[in-house]
């Protein structure tokens, strides 16, 4: 359903050294980098599905601000994993939030293994693996 996701950077070339590290975890290979035709610059992580994760300078010139309430959700192949991509975001600058990583009891869902973590410009970002 989705194309592609794309968050504000407010340092582009942080966001590489982080999103590169984190995304890594997961087996994405480094960003290709991607000149708008407004001259900004754009990072995107491509998934092998044919959706895509975008990082960009904002083309308004404003600065780059986090979307209250938004959740950017990472799958992750297992709680190993999951636990890999938080560390990996914290070590990279990130910060972690909520609850530690780990299980979560969902009624929908059933039990999910989650983390949260802010990058370094805010963006809320998920790993999660669903067991079954």
């Amino acid at each position: 359903m989705l194309f592609h996701t794309m968050v504000g950077s407010n340092d582009i070339e942080r966001s590489k050294r982080f999103y590169d590290e984190v995304l890594g975890v997961l087996g994405v290979s480094e960003a290709t980098q991607n000149i708008a035709d407004s001259g900004h610059t754009r990072l995107v992580y491509g998934s092998g599905d044919g959706t895509s994760f975008i990082v960009t300078q904002p083309i308004n010139d404003e600065p780059a601000t986090v979307a209250n309430g938004g959740t950017v959700a990472f799958s992750c192949d297992s709680p190993e994993q999951v636990r890999r991509f938080h560390d990996i975001a914290v070590s990279a600058g990130g910060t972690s939030i909520e609850q530690a990583p780990g299980p979560r009891e969902t009624k929908a869902m059933g039990t999910l293994v989650l983390a949260y973590v802010r990058d370094p410009d805010g963006n809320k970002l998920c790993a999660i693996h669903i067991p079954g």
